[in-house]
């Protein structure tokens, strides 16, 4: 039994070595040496160049544009080459009548006065906006923290009230009987202001839309002019300051030129808002008395919706696009010439 037992050791012993020299014959892989498997690449893909991405992101707003603006003005501008009447509407027919639109258009004195009214109407407006609104501006600049901040609520206020709301408000404030205008001009002692009618002209009218049109439009100005103003260094103001510079001396010398982009888009952007308001002066007093407040677009409005001449108010809306389009190409010449200054 002893000598059994220790040759099943002696040859447990001799094949121990086999077996660990055969398990030692593949020595495991290194670990920096593994591969890791690459995805297959689909045959015949390619990537979109980098150049058109951006064009790809902008085309569903280009084509909404098109669709809402574009189109309108393109039938817009065939309607006017056509007579359109209450016989045309009944009748479902198409009368091409050329020119004729224009040329009457052209030759209407009432267009003329209407067209310079309007010219007139946006160029007072303008500038006592721009006017009024610098001037807010640099007072909010000038303003501490809470004044600053009952002030800029107030603007906001202003500036989010519905315009019919705010021409119903201004109809109330000027009302023959019971207004607060003819109120204060009677505590003031002036006579013949006993139910006085404001709008009893043209000029009167305009001059109460343009109040109601500056007080909704001074707040974009001057919140943007507070903005701007924050962007001008302390360093410059000391330096003006040091030179002995008065205060329409630091805002011709540091503001104004600091902030001349701001005052060229802004007044382009005011030019633009002013020239095709409508609701403020239709609904002040329809046009009237007369048709004595009559801007180009409340004119085009009255010659289609009230006479039916939808062939002749689209010419009237055309020469009006053609007419902002000529003004405004004078500031268009004056950004780009800012801009290649810069």
């Amino acid at each position: 039994m002893t000598v059994h037992s220790q040759g099943v050791a002696a040859s447990a012993l001799e094949d121990a070595p086999g077996k660990a020299a055969g398990k030692s014959q593949t020595p495991p892989p290194a670990s920096g040496s593994r591969k890791v498997p690459q995805p297959p690449r689909g045959r015949g893909r390619r990537s979109l160049p980098a150049g058109l991405i951006p064009y790809l992101l902008l085309a569903p707003a280009v084509v909404c544009g098109a669709v809402l603006l574009l189109y309108p003005l393109v039938r817009n501008l065939i309607l006017s080459f056509q007579e359109v009447g209450r016989r045309e509407l009944i009748t479902r027919e198409t009368v091409w009548t050329g020119f004729s639109n224009y040329t009457d258009l052209l030759t209407d004195s009432d267009f003329w006065t209407v067209a310079g009214r309007s010219l007139l109407f946006t160029a007072a407006n303008v500038v006592l906006i721009m006017g009024i609104g610098s001037l807010i501006g640099i007072l909010l600049n000038r303003l501490g923290k809470k004044m600053r901040l009952v002030l800029s609520v107030a603007l906001v206020t202003a500036w989010a009230m519905p315009i019919v709301a705010s021409v119903t408000v201004f109809r109330w404030l000027f009302d023959e009987q019971f207004g607060i205008a003819n109120w204060i001009m009677r505590t003031l002692g002036v006579s013949g202001y006993e139910q006085h009618n404001w709008f009893e002209t043209g000029m009167a009218t305009l001059t109460i839309v343009t109040v109601l049109v500056v007080w909704g439009s001074i707040p974009f100005v001057a919140l943007n002019m507070y903005a701007g103003l924050t962007t001008i260094g302390n360093e410059l103001y000391e330096a003006a300051r040091m030179d002995g510079a008065t205060g329409w001396q630091t805002f011709w010398a540091v503001v104004f030129p600091s902030l001349k982009p701001f005052f060229l888009i802004t007044t382009f952007l005011e030019i633009i808002w002013v020239f095709k308001a409508f609701t403020q002066v239709y609904a002040m007093n329809s046009g009237g008395p007369d048709r004595e407040s009559e801007t180009l677009p409340v004119f085009a409005y009255i010659e289609g919706q009230g006479q039916f001449h939808y062939g002749l108010a689209a010419a009237i809306s055309v020469l009006t696009i053609v007419m902002l389009a000529a003004i405004m190409s004078f500031y268009f010449r004056l950004i780009l010439k800012q801009e290649e200054e810069q």
